[in-house]
């Protein structure tokens, strides 16, 4: 009988605890931090990427440097239209540079987020901002991650908190937007990208080749009022 007790009384004091949990700890916090650049150990988190892996002449680099209200990551480089004549690859398109996070390990939790907001310092240019989840829209034999890319313009020379909704991210294959209803899994991110690319982007934006340069405080995921 004692051991029976001691199972009843476990019982009671587990349901005498769930009856006082308070209904704030079943919400998540309304905004959940993701990459903060303010300690050069960011740096082991990222890799570059750009055309000159194909042949192109673009490149770009990424550091940790003080501003005046603390350390921050520095994204900045040159795009080229040019490239190798002489390149294996038979590149149609240059001009673009990107960094990307290294897989996370396992995948991020964003179900109850909706949107995403950087800080950001820029260049007057547009850049990409890129979701990767995990593969489970592709063909069979296709081992890349699924990405969804929305625009992001950055201001020339002022702090500016982007906020993308989630909604806004449309699914896309080496750049160029898929033509299909697909939706987002956002509870499967396994990581991220902030890219940039010589051509296109919105009305409005500085475009071309030349020097790029965005300065990066945070990434964060938030949880809108509007959803709460």
């Amino acid at each position: 009988m004692s051991r029976f007790r001691s199972i009843w009384q476990a019982s009671v004091n587990a349901t005498k605890k769930a009856l006082t949990w308070n209904v704030d700890d079943w919400i998540p916090p309304a905004e959940k931090h993701i990459f903060n650049f303010n300690a050069k150990e960011e740096l082991k988190r990222w890799h570059l990427y750009s055309d000159s892996e194909y042949g192109g002449l673009s490149s770009a680099s990424l550091e940790i440097s003080d501003d005046k209200d603390g350390l921050k990551g520095v994204f900045s480089g040159n795009l080229s239209l040019d490239f190798t004549e002489d390149s294996k690859w038979n590149i149609k398109r240059s001009g673009f540079c990107g960094m990307r996070s290294k897989k996370f390990d396992g995948f991020i939790d964003l179900d109850a987020y909706d949107t995403i907001a950087m800080r950001l310092r820029g260049d007057g240019r547009c850049y990409i901002s890129t979701i990767y989840t995990e593969n489970w829209i592709n063909s069979p034999g296709q081992q890349e991650d699924n990405s969804w890319q929305a625009f992001v313009f950055v201001p020339n020379d002022s702090w500016y908190i982007a906020e993308i909704p989630l909604a806004r991210y449309l699914p896309t294959w080496r750049g160029n937007v898929i033509d299909a209803q697909l939706e987002m899994n956002p509870a499967r991110i396994v990581g991220m990208s902030i890219s940039v690319n010589a051509e296109g982007g919105i009305p409005g934006s500085r475009t071309g080749p030349g020097d790029f340069r965005i300065q990066l405080d945070w990434i964060k995921a938030l949880r809108t009022e509007s959803n709460t």
